[in-house]
């Protein structure tokens, strides 16, 4: 039999060679359909007991993980158990029972669709998929519905390599590293809460493989190649001896990465960088420091207004932001605020589902229209800063007038404070993010007014090069060397500079080391990631002199396309750090 190949999406790096298992992981088939008035009531108690058997459930699985892995990575539970509670989802369903006749199932699946469909319009990939979380919330009370019990990871104990159609975060939460070497599935993405997890834990794991599931059966030989987002069914033996060399080679680089996490981010003439995490939750932050992070750099708060019909309260925002703040003093928190348009996720607005949104009423826009959802978004930060390092950064800036208007609602809401007697910082620093190519050619104008930068290069690259990244026909010209891209990157670099504030990165290029010797050499001293990616940027920083750095740069700039951009990086990566190329 000839080995087969499959690509999917990077989910968690690691190499794994082992035996498939293949969990049943298919989504529940339901019919909906009508019922009598006299079944209402039932249908109701019925829907609103499975409701409870679920957070049952995961209450006890989370008091199961809090004596393993600790609390750092129970916020994922909290966020289900939250969405149990959820309007729009349990009020929503008995509704349409209510109203509709459904039974409690049909009526179900019609109102997470119906809040998925909301999901689908935001553009921001992270709150997108968001969405999942909903679903699997949603599958697991149907299933407590219709009595079907789901098959548990851990019931096996074997070694294996589990192939799925999905998994939840529950499921990475209850896997046994001695048992589960690794994970590949149909669907999933990179920026979902059980890929996040996976990077978290340390499982391999490769992800949106389409169909996976049809290709193997429990008991076949895989490689997971979570490096490259690939497993490999049935591999031949050259295939297979090539690939245990690449494991072993992988595990020692782990282990020296594992050394790194306690050492400062310092190149190796003495230039400290500050490597810090992007964080959505709370309880997200301290995870930072486990792999060797100094702050958070990118702390965004939309969280708190997904998935409710009420907007939070100046207590909410301000119990979540001291609550980070705190925690990563005397580090700095950058707090974005609300990014996301007014008519997303079920939170109120008069406003119609737009067509383009990511050109649309959003972020910054959206707030200086609803001045009293931001005012309120700004108490609870200032008074929040009272208790750490905390700063403040605007979205989707566009131009001066954006920003200046800002400024005055800020120096508003302070004066409020005052007179309410209430404690707050005075002199928080404030930055715009740089995400838009209007306010890169004017970032020297902006410098002036700022205390600080940092570049979003996610929707820079997007908006530059006027490409959908999650469209599958032209995602493959998002390239972060593009000329172009690189360009306005150095403009902005050249205006923080003459300003003499800091700059920032908290897009995924700061996350990806091919890119940070280039980053250093343009002027960037802050760099903001998904923690798991600390270390391998930590690795490239302290085997760099500035000069090097500075030097590559000016070498990626002079390439006139990216592709040349590109080889120009990884020929230095391959000649500096041979051991961390074979991993990229």
């Amino acid at each position: 039999m000839h080995e087969k190949i499959y690509r999917g999406i990077v989910a968690s790096p690691g190499i794994v060679i082992g035996r498939a298992y293949l969990l049943d992981r298919r989504k529940i088939v339901v019919a909906g359909r009508r019922i009598e008035d006299v079944s209402v009531k039932d249908e109701v108690a019925r829907f609103k007991k499975a409701v409870e058997l679920s957070r049952a459930q995961l209450e006890d699985l989370k008091k199961r993980i809090s004596k393993g892995l600790g609390k750092s990575h129970l916020y994922i539970l909290e966020t289900h158990i939250m969405l149990l509670e959820d309007k729009m989802l349990v009020d929503g369903t008995v509704k349409r029972i209510k109203e509709s006749f459904l039974n409690a199932e049909g009526a179900l699946k019609e109102t997470i669709g119906a809040i998925g469909l909301k999901f689908d319009s935001i553009e921001d990939e992270y709150l997108r998929e968001r969405k999942h979380d909903v679903e699997q919330v949603g599958e697991r009370v149907l299933r407590n519905l219709v009595g079907h019990k789901q098959e548990s990871l851990t019931d096996i104990r074997e070694e294996a390599v589990i192939i799925a159609h999905d998994l939840a975060p529950t499921d990475t939460l209850v896997m046994r590293k001695d048992k589960i070497l690794g994970f590949a599935t149909d669907a999933g993405s990179r920026t979902s809460h059980t890929a996040i997890l996976a990077r978290s834990l340390g499982i391999p794991a490769a992800v949106g493989l389409e169909n996976i599931t049809a290709a193997v059966k429990t008991g076949d030989v895989v490689i997971l190649d979570g490096i490259h987002g690939v497993v490999i069914v049935d591999p031949d033996e050259e295939t297979f001896l090539d690939y245990l060399q690449k494991q072993r080679k992988y595990k020692y680089f782990e282990q020296e990465l594992e050394k790194l996490k306690k050492l400062p981010a310092e190149t190796l003439d003495g230039h400290v960088i500050e490597l810090q995490g992007n964080i959505e939750l709370p309880e997200e932050a301290m995870s930072t420091a486990e792999h060797g992070g100094s702050g958070i750099g990118l702390y965004r708060t939309e969280f708190l207004f997904l998935n409710r019909q009420t907007l939070p309260t100046e207590e909410e925002h301000y119990n979540a932001y001291r609550h980070v703040a705190e925690w990563a003093a005397p580090h700095e928190v950058v707090i974005r605020t609300l990014d996301v348009g007014g008519d997303k996720v079920g939170f109120p607005g008069e406003f119609e589902l737009e067509a383009n949104p990511a050109l649309g009423l959003r972020a910054i826009r959206y707030c200086l229209q609803k001045r009293d959802v931001f005012k309120t978004q700004l108490r609870g930060i200032l008074r929040a800063a009272v208790h750490g390092n905390v700063k403040i950064l605007i979205p989707m800036v566009s131009g001066l007038t954006e920003l200046r208007e800002t400024k005055k609602l800020l120096d508003e809401v302070k004066s409020e404070l005052r007179a309410e007697g209430k404690a707050f910082q005075e002199n928080l620093q404030l930055g715009v993010m740089i995400e838009i190519p209007s306010a890169a050619m004017i970032a020297d104008l902006l410098a002036k007014e700022v205390d600080f930068f940092s570049v979003g290069t996610n929707d820079l690259i997007q908006y530059t090069l006027a490409i959908d990244r999650q469209n599958e026909h032209v995602a493959y010209m998002y390239e972060p060397l593009d000329p172009a891209v690189l360009r306005l990157l150095q403009r902005v670099s050249e205006a923080a500079r003459q300003a003499n504030i800091p700059l920032a990165m908290c897009g995924e290029m700061a996350g990806d080391p091919l890119y940070a010797a280039i980053l250093l050499g343009m002027g960037f001293r802050r760099l903001s990631m998904n923690v798991a990616s600390i270390p391998w940027v930590k690795r490239v920083v302290r085997s760099v002199r500035m000069q090097d750095a500075v030097e590559l740069a000016s070498l990626v700039m002079q390439q006139p396309t990216a592709m040349l951009a590109r080889k120009t990086a990884e020929s230095f990566i391959e000649e500096r750090f041979p051991d961390l190329a074979a991993e990229l």
